[in-house]
């Protein structure tokens, strides 16, 4: 591209968008038969933290036919340079614009960033919606936890992803391989394949009150559901990512010690989605963390997991990496921890090397029978002694809390007050920040029946918060209601937002997610101009009984035990985590081994020969 440097000369941090980085990868163009845009649609620095976009950058290119090259959504002052000059959006790696691509697969980790998929597309000359594209241009492919509600995005996307993906991609690449020339059978193979959902062969009814009627297969050969992938045992960590030239959000190595999660709170998608529990062998992780070193020159580790304290023996671990790292000066970070989980062991041999470091925690809810509705039922005194085994005048402290939860009142907000105010005076040389988030309901958890709470009802709660937690030492941050409304509706939606998101888009919706850039007055008018309501699909509470847009989707999670974690819920009775030996029936116990010989079977019928 000749007027690549130019380009350059007139953005902000140009190297979003140069490439080049250490350990990126770049193939024969010509001599690689397929080539493949992996695509996160946030900027570089975002992109560049998603774990499952190394991922997939790993597979793909472990592929001796294929290439895959990333991209990232540009920035506002880089869009106004491609449209100014008519230049199609490029990837990263070559600089190939992205119709020259076979496939385009985005990650979809956040409802609002869904109008960037569209500005994508749109930057790269490509329709937007499926039925405008044929053979000529990509096929475009999606997955991550949004999938698990594809249609909001049903009419963009080509075929969906359902569940982890490292397993199925490899089975969509076989089948590209054999039906590349024709898409539409490319299309109906993919489709007998457990974990993959076209939308073009469902045609969705309604009712006569905006509710989904039903949600039928169009061909005789789909399934009526499709079941989440998932892998039996965690594959190899990626231990030689990409190292980008500028600070991103994550700067640091990742090691994914432990998927699942067995807590079951309520609210908790990832805590439904990506059971059963997976861990990573010990020695996997020490020998990962060992090249991350080497080939990265990280001198931060993070070890991921929903809940790491509970990975076996995490304190051992620690040890180890402390008895053989710590003089290097390694810094390990431990995310996602229960306060009633950590020791003071394990937060000492945390410090051992360190001056300085950040715990961070999310209570959700202040008073313990707040925290008992939501299955998250840490009791204060616990939290309290564990604050005061392990506190140092350098620890800085996080908090996390949840507003609009279920039976939530305002004594219950004054009691996050009263919580925090304890942890100041007892952890009184650290500093606190706490961060509030709105409920946001999410498909396939018992709280997908509630309505998100309206802004008239949550504003009286953020007074209090404010002004309870206007004290010294202590940094309060909330996010905005209008964007948590959006996300609520497009998290609950059906296909008819896809109609919605794009009028939203041709208005000038982008970036959703930056206060700088979302405009809630655009979106309203895009769903009133398609005669719909933004609070029936945020605010509305569903009756059991009721056909969800995502009722084609099979996570594994049963619909009984939903419903039965439902009514848990409003008796405000806890479910035991069922790490501790009893099985709390959530349905995986019947359906991994099912779906394990589902996908044999699956693919040993298909009409694409086992070579």
């Amino acid at each position: 591209m000749h007027e690549f440097n130019t380009i350059l000369t007139r953005v902000s941090k140009p190297a979003r968008y140069t490439g080049g980085e250490w350990n990126s990868i770049v193939k024969d163009w010509k001599a690689t038969p397929i080539r493949i845009a992996v695509c996160y649609p946030e900027i570089y620095e975002i992109g560049m933290s998603n774990l499952a976009i190394a991922i997939l950058y790993k597979i793909f290119n472990e592929q001796p036919d294929v290439l895959a090259e990333r991209v990232f959504a540009p920035w506002i002052d880089m869009e106004v340079v491609l449209r100014e000059r008519h230049i199609p959006l490029f990837s990263l790696e070559s600089k190939h614009r992205l119709g020259e691509f076979d496939i385009i697969g985005f990650s979809l980790g956040y409802e609002l960033t869904y109008t960037n998929v569209l500005n994508i597309l749109n930057l790269a000359q490509i329709p937007l919606f499926n039925y405008h594209r044929d053979n000529s241009h990509p096929l475009i492919i999606a997955g991550g936890s949004c999938a698990l509600n594809p249609e909001p995005m049903a009419d963009f996307i080509d075929l969906f992803v359902i569940g982890e993906g490292e397993e199925i991609i490899i089975e969509l690449l076989e089948l590209f391989r054999a039906y590349r020339e024709d898409k539409e059978e490319l299309l109906r193979q993919a489709a007998k394949l457990p974990g993959i959902y076209v939308p073009r062969f469902y045609q969705v009814y309604y009712n006569k009150n905006g509710t989904i009627n039903s949600i039928v297969p169009t061909l005789p050969e789909v399934k009526p559901k499709i079941e989440r992938r998932v892998v039996a045992k965690l594959p190899p960590p990626v231990t030689k990512p990409v190292v980008p030239y500028i600070e991103v959000i994550h700067g640091h190595g990742t090691v994914e010690i432990q998927r699942g999660c067995t807590g079951g709170c309520r609210f908790c998608q990832a805590g439904m989605i990506y059971r059963p529990v997976r861990q990573r062998p010990q020695q996997e992780v020490m020998k990962a963390i060992a090249e991350l070193l080497k080939y990265c020159g990280y001198n931060e580790i993070s070890l991921l997991s929903l809940d790491t304290a509970k990975y076996t023996d995490i304190e051992g671990l620690v040890d180890k990496l402390a008895n053989q790292y710590y003089p290097r000066e390694l810094t390990l970070s431990l995310p996602s921890l229960r306060l009633d989980s950590v020791t003071a062991e394990l937060t000492e041999l945390l410090m051992r090397a360190q001056h300085k470091i950040t715990l961070t925690f999310a209570p959700e809810a202040g008073s313990e029978r707040l925290r008992r509705v939501i299955n998250k039922n840490i009791p204060e005194q616990a939290m309290l002694e564990t604050l005061t085994a392990i506190n140092k005048d350098w620890v800085n402290i996080k908090l996390y809390f949840i507003l609009g939860l279920p039976s939530e009142t305002l004594d219950d907000i004054k009691s996050i007050v009263e919580l925090v105010t304890k942890i100041s005076r007892l952890c009184r040389k650290s500093r606190l920040h706490i961060s509030t988030s709105i409920l946001v309901p999410k498909p396939h958890t018992p709280c997908q029946w509630i309505g998100q709470e309206t802004e008239e009802k949550l504003l009286p709660k953020y007074e209090i918060l404010k002004r309870g937690l206007n004290q010294p030492g202590i940094r309060f941050s909330w996010l905005n209601l209008k964007a948590s409304q959006l996300e609520a509706a497009l998290s609950m939606g059906d296909r008819r937002l896809s109609k919605v998101i794009h009028r939203a888009w041709q208005l000038g919706c982008k970036f959703d997610a930056w206060s700088e850039c979302f405009d809630h007055q655009k979106w309203i008018t895009s769903f009133e101009e398609h005669g719909l309501d933004i609070s029936f699909y945020a605010n509305r509470g569903r009756a059991l009984d009721e056909t969800l847009p995502w009722e084609h989707i099979d996570t594994g999670i049963s619909r009984e035990f939903l419903e039965r974690e439902y009514y848990n819920l409003w008796q405000v009775k806890e479910t035991p985590n069922c790490s501790h030996g009893k099985c709390n029936a959530c349905g995986l116990q019947r359906w991994s081994i099912a779906c394990r010989e589902k996908y044999k079977m699956a693919r040993a019928n298909s009409t694409l020969s086992a070579d």
